[in-house]
């Protein structure tokens, strides 16, 4: 008896509590070092970017030291590319040969990844391409309707090997789903029998989260480099490269890195409208994570070895911070500030209608004063001019029952300390 698919809010408690996440864009065009649309953007011809894979050794692979990087950024899952748009399988697949396991390598690389993830205490999520460039099929699928099909008949058979042959996994990321020949979500789903698809890793994995990248809307949104927030109670994931936004894969020359300031932030942003924040490294050649990657990973676990409370789990809050200190997360009676931008020795957070009780710096765990005003004003005093923490600042407030924002029915009674109402 195939097991029950349990309910989406229980399939999903645990991505609600993760909240981080690290992406691994590897492949072949790793080799090129200048991003995984290699093959298209320079149109390379399908036999010719084959030989690639007689160089595809990776002698410096090592899968647990990719989830030692991601366990101590204080990630709690990690998605990898099994397959990209080149086609190029890191797994043994009985349906192509061109793959790790059947070229140079000799290695099953998603096996390795899955078992390491799992041994250093991570969810395992498989990103999937569901296009493959070497098909004419995709670009002309009237013109190549054979083509076409046995495109899609890969797919399915490589998605049912992935969902089989590694365990539980516990994100179907999908990825490839568009073509330029179609205008609609609808006929993208068509064409992969998107539905036909995901009921199968549904039967095969019944716990599974599945995006929203097939075609259907199915558990989880996924904005791409950019933090947008999707309905409350839905899903969402935002993905986004440490660089520039061209190049998930290796870059060997990329100066446009993000700050760890900005990446926390991103990660803050994404917790306070209670989604993830999915970050990416791309390997290099030998297998290896450079340095200007693992460094801001190393620096963003130590921030949440102190801050990840106001993270993990978290909730929205409605309460405003009038846009200069940064945003709210919440659990349950608590509420958690942000600070991007210290304020000196007092922050003043307008509307705030529930009582206050105690407010703590978590980098030092220092105790501030506190009082509320007319119009809702929280002051929080006592504060160290300087930012405790170079980076971002979380206080800590305990209120009295679930804080939420003071109404105003005359939206200029500030003016004259009369305040809203409660």
């Amino acid at each position: 008896m195939p097991e029950t698919i349990p309910p989406y809010e229980q399939r999903i408690k645990w991505f609600h509590e993760a909240r981080f996440g690290m992406f691994i864009h590897f492949g072949l065009y790793s080799l090129f070092e200048r991003g995984e649309w290699v093959m298209l953007n320079e149109r390379i011809p399908a036999r010719e970017y084959a030989r690639l894979a007689r160089r595809f050794r990776v002698k410096k692979f090592d899968a647990s030291a990719w989830a030692a990087t991601a366990a101590a950024a204080g990630a709690k899952y990690t998605v990898i590319t099994t397959r990209h748009h080149e086609g190029f399988c890191l797994f043994d697949s009985k349906v192509s040969d061109f793959t790790s396991a059947k070229t140079a390598a000799k290695r099953d690389f998603v096996g390795e990844y899955a078992d390491a993830a799992r041994k250093a205490g991570l969810k395992v999520g498989f990103y999937y391409s569901l296009l493959d460039w070497r098909f004419p099929g995709y670009f002309e699928p009237q013109k190549y309707p054979d083509s076409a099909r046995a495109l899609v008949e890969q797919a399915h058979a490589q998605v049912r090997e992935l969902m089989t042959n590694y365990g539980k996994i516990d994100i179907m990321w999908y990825d490839g789903g568009w073509s330029a020949k179609w205008d609609e979500a609808a006929r993208m789903s068509d064409f992969w029998r998107a539905k036909e698809l995901n009921d199968e890793v549904r039967h095969l994995q019944p716990h599974i989260l599945v995006n929203n990248r097939s075609g259907l809307g199915e558990d989880l949104d996924t904005p791409e480099q950019h933090v947008k927030a999707s309905e409350p109670g839905r899903g969402w994931e935002t993905c986004m490269t440490m660089g520039d936004s061209c190049g998930w894969g290796y870059i060997r020359n990329n100066p446009n890195m993000k700050t760890v300031p900005q990446l926390l932030q991103h990660l803050v942003t994404a917790a306070a409208g209670e989604g993830n924040f999915l970050l990416n490294v791309g390997p290099k050649p030998d297998g290896t994570i450079r340095k200007e990657e693992t460094s801001r990973l190393a620096e963003m676990g130590k921030w949440l070895s102190k801050h990840g409370e106001a993270i993990y789990g978290s909730q929205r809050s409605s309460l405003s911070t009038g846009m200069i200190a940064g945003p709210w997360t919440r659990k349950g009676n608590v509420g958690y500030l942000n600070v991007f931008r210290w304020p000196g020795d007092e922050a003043v957070i307008p509307l705030v209608a529930t009582k206050a009780m105690r407010a703590t710096i978590l980098e030092t765990g220092q105790e501030c004063r506190i009082r509320q005003e007319h119009n809702g004003r929280l002051v929080i005093s006592g504060m160290p001019k300087r930012p405790p923490h170079p980076y971002v600042n979380v206080i800590k407030v305990e209120f009295e029952g679930e804080p939420r924002t003071l109404e105003e029915p005359d939206a200029s009674k500030w003016l004259t300390r009369q305040g809203g109402q409660s």
